[in-house]
């Protein structure tokens, strides 16, 4: 604990102005954000539009991660969770397909809208430098060094900054700051978890049966490639195994814009003996049983992993977490070739059936993507590297809604989920260990104090997406969306501690919390209004309704009323703060069991308009009703209810009311 003169000092010296060398000028600014994933963009836009001078540097050559690097089949949870500029960017994705929102997309679609929030905001990226040092005094950096990776320009830059934040899949910046981390996985007992450490589940698991051996029955002849020697540790016991990394690959089966997939560079056909193996025990019906094809737009997929051998190389993420730059660039370059070679064999090898070499002849590289980078993906699926351990780590308990935190800055709300970190024999069998998916039983608050370091450590560091969790509670955290309103979070926090002149640790989390609730686009404008089945303050049951959970409802339930129970409706009275017109929409849940279609009362001041839906249609999309003006003192509520003779349930889960 620092004493109250200690940390005086501190925040002086923290906020004392740097004295520029010549070799320094332009190189020092309020806020140095490192790592341009979508995290960090938003982070950058999130601290310029609030009057912040920021420098976004990027090792690489393009801006948002994995939500520009593939990911197009947005890992979500629960729309609830997610909010912000994170929510604004899916908007943004919306409108470019001609609808509200949208969470599927293609990847050159996501990169022009990162870069739009760059652009609109002018902010300074610094691409192809890395990180290696980063010097403190009295726990506050005061600047980092760089090296550049590629291209022309100084060999090394230094950047002096009053706060900065780590948005590196990395975490290399916290690293280099000396902040505590964990690599791997926590045995059960250390946070009192179940799904932690060592687990054998059935997920992405082999059948019973499938033989390691390269000559089958014949130990002595070696393991097929994959395979580990090491015996299978006790279930629930810690290690330093990181899960299986990938790329999430799109393909396009338009001829018109398909480049055939050729034999990658260092193909090695016996890295694929186990597909043949299980293809043989569990016979493929079609390509879907080896790889996940998710469909987006204009023809194209992400491909991710799927079942026990596919797109995941396990067992040779462990060294990339704590690798330098050059050994990091080996083993993307291995996860590369073997993804490529996977698709390749899968439509070249005589040995694989003949319909499913058909099947994978139909796909090929599109040209309209990565077209700087060989129509190939240019970001590895860094799942998990290093974590921080901060003075709150969130937990397998956090997840479950058994430990609430009153200090949250953000939302979290998908399955606790690890991909399997190692391949091992079991009883003379082939088994994959590691993979975990149970799920979570809603949304739950992420921790402002998961995202900065112990005060002993760092006093102007907030790490966004390396944050402070158990390796099965960042499984649940660590998804795109998640990690953009985290990045919004730790600028506006970045910047309270500037103006106030304080740590990370003393800023008034409270007024975080108000601000990015009122402020939920840093940049003024009116913030939408929402209205959600759980905030009984603004809701009227009438008649018979009850709590209820389905896939996708928002939030974490709905209400529900069912035909021949009476005269049921429910009233959502918005509490609207700004006068302005307002466009409301209904949450449409896709549930199996409910009416054909929805009558909705929209009563604005002397206007009362009914509107009916027919809601067998775009399941866990807003619907709009229409567009209309509030004004203080007048009534302003929507009145749901079942059209005359409709017959099936009434769903009532959430209205959204967006100023023009």
């Amino acid at each position: 604990m620092k004493t109250a003169a200690g940390a005086m000092a501190a925040m002086m010296l923290l906020f004392a102005p740097v004295k520029k060398t010549a070799a320094q000028q332009g190189s020092s600014y309020d806020i140095c954000i490192y790592g341009g994933t979508a995290a960090g963009v938003i982070a950058a836009y999130t601290a310029k539009k609030m009057g912040k001078t920021v420098l976004l540097i990027e090792p690489g050559a393009h801006l948002g991660g994995m939500t520009t690097g593939g990911l197009g089949f947005t890992d979500i949870g629960n729309k609830y969770a997610i909010s912000g500029l994170a929510r604004d960017f899916y908007r943004r994705v919306g409108r470019h397909y001609g609808k509200f929102e949208q969470w599927v997309f293609e990847p050159h679609v996501a990169e022009e809208i990162i870069n739009s929030y760059i652009q609109k905001a002018q902010v300074p990226v610094l691409y192809h430098y890395y990180i290696t040092n980063a010097a403190k005094t009295q726990g506050s950096i005061q600047s980092i060094t760089l090296t550049k990776a590629a291209g022309t320009g100084a060999t090394q830059r230094t950047i002096q900054a009053k706060m900065f934040i780590d948005c590196s899949y990395e975490g290399d910046l916290m690293a280099k700051a000396g902040v505590s981390y964990a690599v791997g996985r926590e045995a059960n007992s250390q946070y009192n978890e179940t799904y932690n450490g060592v687990q054998l589940l059935n997920k992405h698991q082999f059948a019973d049966g499938i033989d390691p051996y390269k000559i089958p029955g014949k130990p002595e002849s070696g393991l097929v490639w994959g395979i580990s020697p090491e015996p299978l540790a006790p279930h629930g016991s810690g290690d330093k195994k990181v899960q299986a990394y990938n790329f999430r690959i799109c393909l396009t089966n338009d001829p018109a814009n398909r480049i055939p997939i050729t034999r990658p560079d260092n193909y090695d056909s016996t890295q694929f003996e186990l597909v043949l193996r299980y293809m043989q025990k569990t016979p493929w019906k079609s390509l879907s049983a080896g790889l996940k094809i998710d469909l987006m737009p204009n023809h194209k997929t992400d491909i991710n992993n799927n079942g026990p051998i596919s797109t995941d190389m396990i067992g040779m993420s462990y060294d990339y977490p704590e690798a330098d730059y050059a050994t990091r660039q080996k083993i993307i370059k291995m996860h590369e070739d073997y993804d490529k070679g996977l698709l390749y064999f899968l439509g070249h090898d005589s040995r694989v059936p003949e319909n499913l070499r058909r099947q994978m002849l139909q796909w090929g590289y599109p040209k309209d993507e990565y077209t700087d980078n060989g129509n190939w993906t240019f970001q590895l699926y860094i799942r998990e590297a290093r974590r921080m351990t901060g003075d709150y780590v969130m937990t397998q308990a956090n997840c479950e809604g058994r430990a609430k935190v009153q200090d949250g800055i953000g939302m979290a709300a998908y399955t606790m989920d690890s991909h399997n970190c190692e391949r091992v024999v079991v009883n003379g069998m082939v088994k994959n260990e590691g993979d975990v998916q149970m799920g979570t039983p809603g949304p739950y608050p992420i921790s402002y104090r998961a995202l900065i370091p112990k005060a002993n450590e760092c006093t102007n560091l907030l790490v966004p997406v390396c944050l402070s969790a158990t390796h099965i509670a960042y499984g649940s955290i660590r998804m795109e969306p998640v990690f953009m309103v985290l990045g919004q979070s730790a600028a506006a926090a970045a910047v309270m501690a500037i103006n106030n002149k304080k740590t990370v640790q003393d800023i008034d989390v409270s007024a975080l919390q108000q601000k990015l609730k009122q402020d939920p686009l840093a940049d003024g404008s009116i913030p939408e209004v929402l209205v959600d089945d759980a905030d009984t303050a603004y809701i009227t049951r009438t008649g018979s309704w009850q709590k209820a959970k389905v896939p996708g409802n928002y939030g974490m339930s709905l209400l529900s009323a069912a035909a021949g129970t009476g005269n049921n409706s429910v009233r959502f009275t918005p509490p609207m703060q700004r006068n302005g017109r307002y466009t409301i929409y209904y949450y449409n849940t896709s549930h199996k069991d409910k009416a054909p279609a929805a009558a909705f009362t929209i009563t604005a001041g002397s206007q009362k308009k009914t509107v009916t839906l027919p809601l067998q249609q775009n399941g866990n999309e807003w619907l709009p009703l229409g567009t209309f003006a509030y004004t203080k003192g007048k009534p302003y509520y929507v009145d749901i209810s079942l059209p005359a003779g409709a017959q099936g349930e009434l769903p009532a889960d959430a209205l959204l009311f967006v100023p023009e």
